[in-house]
């Protein structure tokens, strides 16, 4: 903490204590609240970086659960489309349905990310709008 009480003068003292102080003191003084206030700033930073890095852990690994469990929601839709749709044409064709309907999502997904690929591309080395 500070040492501010060193300047504070005395109420029985007429003099001004600034007189009776050196400016070496006064120099010795600036330096120590200068390295004082300069390490209770790392701490502090210090402990900002580590209480992000522990929630971003704890972030990241909320966000896996999730992804897993979403994931295993997703095949359970696929499983159930292709039971469902089997009661109505074959299995064999339910399957062939579902598979060739996720394979044109994909591709339409795959696309969009290649074109915007592009487009980032472009923007980022200066060239031309190739879309």
């Amino acid at each position: 903490m500070l040492d501010s009480t060193r300047y504070q003068a005395e109420t029985s003292q007429v003099s001004d204590p600034a007189i009776e102080r050196s400016l070496t003191e006064d120099i010795k003084a600036l330096v120590s609240d200068g390295r004082l206030l300069a390490e209770a700033e790392f701490d502090f930073h210090k402990k900002r970086v580590l209480y992000g890095a522990a929630e971003g852990q704890r972030i990241a690994i909320n966000f896996a659960i999730a992804g897993v469990v979403a994931f295993f929601a997703a095949m359970a839709l696929v499983v159930g489309l292709v039971l469902a749709l089997g009661q109505v044409i074959t299995y064999w064709g339910s399957t062939a349905v579902v598979t060739v309907s996720l394979l044109v999502v994909a591709w339409i997904f795959a696309s969009k990310g290649k074109s915007r690929l592009a487009r980032l591309k472009a923007v980022l080395t200066d060239e031309k709008d190739p879309a």
